[in-house]
């Protein structure tokens, strides 16, 4: 567990230019009705000094999409353990370019084969964190990649 310094200074990081805090979205696409992982995130994130919207279980990648425009996000967590993240992840980016918000972040993770990670980069997911991952290294991942969008 992170010391009470490390956690003082990783919501100092999350804290960026105009001291305005970066703002990820956890979303949980399709029919995936488990969402301890992503709460899990969601408040590793929140501990971390990010600000957090946490959409809720069972969102259409238009949902997502949507409250991202209207929360004005830098970065989009998704997870799934359904095996639908090679339509899902890709279609939240495509939506995102279709608003006129292609540099928000888009990352992912949860039960997804190594064989699909390429794929999914490809289609501009930026990174896809599998289980087991520890919890500092995605709040160090969002320390260090997204920035508060102009």
């Amino acid at each position: 567990m992170a010391s009470a310094l490390e956690r003082d200074r990783s919501k100092e990081r999350a804290r960026k230019k105009g001291g305005r805090k970066v703002r990820v979205l956890v979303g949980k696409p399709g029919l995936d009705g488990h969402d301890r992982g992503a709460k899990i995130i969601a408040r590793a994130l929140r501990d971390a000094g990010f600000e957090v919207i946490y959409t809720g279980l069972h969102q259409t990648p238009e949902m997502i999409v949507n409250a991202a425009v209207q929360e004005d996000v830098d970065a989009i967590g998704l997870s799934i353990l359904s095996g639908a993240h090679n339509y899902l992840f890709p279609r939240v980016v495509e939506l995102l370019k279709e608003k006129k918000m292609g540099k928000v972040v888009v990352f992912g993770g949860g039960i997804i084969p190594d064989d699909d990670i390429p794929g999914l980069r490809k289609k501009g997911v930026d990174r896809i964190f599998t289980p087991g991952t520890p919890l500092s290294e995605i709040v160090e991942y969002v320390n260090k990649r997204i920035r508060p969008r102009a």
